[in-house]
């Protein structure tokens, strides 16, 4: 489900981009391997950050992009209800990027519906 709400956004947040991007995939950060979502759209100020996964908290205005300002913070209750770590970038006018720790079973589970998943 996280992932499902990260890539709305990513979707929402690059509507106004002539060429938009989106990407999704894996890296490696430290030695763990990485799930990442990366878009080319609005980005926000890295200031700002802690506001993302407060709920009600908004970046943008609603006049910019529609929404509630509750996605994040339910990501990242999902996030770590899992045990993960949720981590981003961004700068304005650049786009965002984030990222979670998950095993590579886990990503199965979501992308796949992979046999090993006992959801």
């Amino acid at each position: 489900m996280h992932y499902k709400n990260l890539l709305n956004n990513a979707w929402k947040f690059t509507s106004k981009v002539a060429s938009a991007r989106i990407e999704f995939g894996i890296t490696d950060i430290d030695g763990k391997k990485a799930c990442f979502i990366k878009d080319n759209g609005a980005g926000f100020d890295m200031q700002q950050a802690d506001r993302l996964f407060t709920p009600f908290q908004r970046l943008h205005t609603v006049e910019e992009f529609k929404g509630t300002g509750v996605g994040l913070a339910t990501v990242q209750r999902i996030i770590h209800r899992h045990g993960t770590v949720c981590g981003l970038q961004a700068e304005v006018g650049v786009g965002t990027t984030f990222f979670t720790l998950n095993q590579l079973k886990d990503l199965r589970c979501y992308t796949q519906k992979h046999p090993s998943c006992r959801r």
